[in-house]
Order: C-alpha cells, then structure tokens, then sequence
C-alpha cells in the first residue's frame, strides 16, 4: 500500500532527496546515542522524504544471519541468510544491490508481494566491516537507480558512526 505523498511543500519528495533527508536525519542523530532510536528515525525519514517505495528499514547482521530491525511498513520477513535475497547478496558481495525488477533476481524473497524494486546497501562500521543493511522497495519496476544508490550510500556512511554495532549485537 502506498501512503500518500507529504503536502508540506517545503518537504515534497522529488524523485531522489536523500541529500535533503540525510540533513534532516542527522538533527536526529546528532545528540542521540541510542542505536535503536537512530535506526528508527532513519527508517521513518527515508519512508517519509522518499517517493514511491512502500517498505524501508534495516537488517541487522547477528549471529551470521540478518535480523529484522526497525522499519517502516508492511510486517518483513525476520530473518535473512547471507547470501540470500537480494539483502543477503547484497552482504556477502559487500556492495549495493539495485534490483529494477525483483521478480527477475534469483532468490528473491517476498516479503511483500506488491514490491516490484530493490535497493539494499551494505552499511559498515568503521573498520569496514558489514553490520546492517537498508533495505527499501517499491511497488514500482525500475524505481531505484544511480542517483539513489549514490545518496543512499552517502546516508548511511553519515549515520553508521552513530550507532553502537556492538550494542545492536547484543540485543
């Protein structure tokens, strides 16, 4: 189900606005310390600042396996081998997964029946190694491209430093 779009029309989505929603995000993050609460408001930004996706949020490496973290959306599937899905290609290449039509990537897993495109970007904490992923889809073929993967990338370089991977781990 897609949402409406925001009226506000200092906040209109255009096609991509992560550059816009990074900024707005990192107010949140700032002063916070709290890794749940900075995943969440991420999750709520990119579901609210970007157009035409019906489900973001993140995955949560734990235990060599992907996890359900907070999200914005339908219920998700819980858990995720790596190497599986597009989110679990997307951790065991290291590298960011732009899926135009989901019913053509081997292995999909749908969570979500109505979603039609992919974007999942690996995000690392400051050793480099993987933590977490953003997952968002679309109902739309064809949603995501390089522009998107570009700012995506740039938001979660900004806001890994802010989340205690360790403690996420742990919980």
């Amino acid at each position: 189900m897609m949402r409406p779009a925001n009226p506000d029309p200092c906040r209109t989505p255009s096609r991509s606005t992560t550059a816009s929603c990074a900024s707005a995000c990192a107010a949140s993050w700032k002063d916070e310390s709290d890794w749940l609460a900075n995943l969440a408001n991420v999750a709520g930004a990119v579901y609210e600042w970007l157009p035409d996706v019906n489900w973001v949020g993140f995955y949560l490496l734990k235990d060599g396996e992907l996890r359900l973290g907070p999200f914005q959306g339908r219920p998700a599937c819980v858990r995720i081998a790596v190497g599986s899905g597009v989110c679990g290609t997307a951790v065991a290449k290291g590298r960011t997964q732009v899926v135009p039509d989901v019913h053509a990537f081997p292995g999909h897993i749908a969570c979500d029946p109505a979603s039609r495109s992919e974007i999942v970007v690996p995000i690392r904490d400051e050793g480099g190694t993987v933590q977490a992923v953003l997952d968002i889809d679309s109902p739309n073929a064809g949603r995501f491209d390089d522009e998107d993967r570009v700012g995506l990338e740039a938001l979660v370089a900004a806001f890994a430093p802010h989340v205690d991977w360790e403690r996420a781990r742990q919980t």
